[in-house]
């Protein structure tokens, strides 16, 4: 019996085209700049992103550490939400490793930041006080429920930053699917910020990988930061060959990721007990069941080949690239079976 792996996107195998462009990519030494697939790979993601330039690094971590390094200097503060991801799975990286403060502002239920709550977070100048160096957002937002920030969210972020003369760095792990969720290219949300981060390892189903994009005097210094890190690959073309190919030909397919998704969503809905926490609006599906320790569930759910997270008061549970409609029927109806059971 298959394993349906819903834990999260981040398990997707490469599709095997996807492999043969691993194993025939032309390669170089990225750290001399002379890979050309590394190249090719960050000119197709700055284009798409509308972006002058873009950085391949090892992970979205890496991408979101670079680019608070690249925009700050020691002893700045970032303001961001208190639910964001580079608070609560980032390992603290932006002060262990940049000595920068992170100022967090309530997130509401859609991900958007409190806007007078960032008002207020943004440092005057004062003697007293550190000084306010950039304010991060995140699209779509994991702890919200994979939820999506819209144009006129992300417009009054910037706005708001443009008051204060600061920049603003976008999480964009999953923007592709915030931006099949609005039906707009992707550039049309990366264009509210200075920098953005997407990653390749997700939805997009590559190995390895994200990608940081912004003007080119931010990524010259973002390419110092990243080599500081430990960034500085070789023949990195092996990584970026998965990258070209899923640009070319990965994007389309999230919108069944979403059908998925939505599909769960109702079919989970359905059963007693069960309710969504929130209704997916990407491919991310959160849900509580009466009566059931969520760790009990959850366990029991994995000695039937179904794997999915107990997120403390929730499970979630994650469409991506290989899994069809039949395994995510096939989830519901053991989760059905062990629900009309009982705990």
């Amino acid at each position: 019996m298959k394993i349906i792996d819903l834990r999260s996107d981040t398990v997707t195998l490469p599709p095997p085209e996807m492999r043969k462009a691993i194993a025939e990519a032309e390669l170089g030494d990225d750290v001399f700049g002379d890979d050309p697939t590394v190249n090719r790979l960050e000119a197709m993601a700055a284009e798409v992103m509308g972006k002058e330039a873009a950085l391949l690094t090892i992970s979205g971590t890496q991408s979101n550490l670079t680019a608070m390094l690249s925009h700050c200097q020691r002893g700045n503060e970032v303001v961001l939400g208190d639910k964001s991801h580079i608070v609560h799975y980032e390992v603290g990286g932006a002060f262990a490793l940049g000595g920068l403060g992170l100022r967090t502002v309530p997130n509401d239920e859609q991900g958007r930041l409190e806007l007078t709550e960032v008002r207020r977070a943004i440092r005057g100048r004062d003697v007293h006080y550190p000084a306010t160096g950039l304010i991060c957002i995140e699209n779509t937002h994991n702890l919200c429920g994979g939820s999506v920030l819209d144009e006129d969210d992300l417009a009054a972020v910037r706005a708001l930053a443009d008051e204060h003369d600061l920049p603003v760095h976008l999480d964009g792990a999953r923007l592709f699917n915030a931006a099949l969720a609005m039906r707009v290219p992707a550039s049309q949300l990366a264009q509210y910020a200075d920098s953005v981060a997407f990653s390749l390892c997700k939805g997009l189903a590559c190995p390895v990988g994200s990608v940081l994009c912004g003007s080119e005097e931010f990524i010259g210094e973002a390419r110092r930061y990243r080599k500081m890190l430990g960034g500085g690959m070789r023949q990195a073309g092996i990584i970026a060959a998965a990258g070209v190919y899923a640009l070319e030909n990965m994007v389309g397919r999230l919108a069944d990721d979403h059908e998925n998704a939505s599909a769960l969503a109702e079919e989970l809905a359905s059963l007693p007990g069960i309710e969504l926490a929130p209704p997916p609006q990407s491919n991310l599906v959160y849900f509580t069941v009466e009566g059931w320790s969520l760790g009990e569930l959850v366990r029991r759910l994995e000695e039937r080949r179904v794997l999915c997270l107990d997120e403390g008061g929730r499970i979630r549970m994650v469409t991506h690239y290989g899994v069809g409609g039949g395994d995510v029927e096939q989830a519901v109806a053991i989760v059905r079976s062990l629900v009309a059971a009982g705990a």
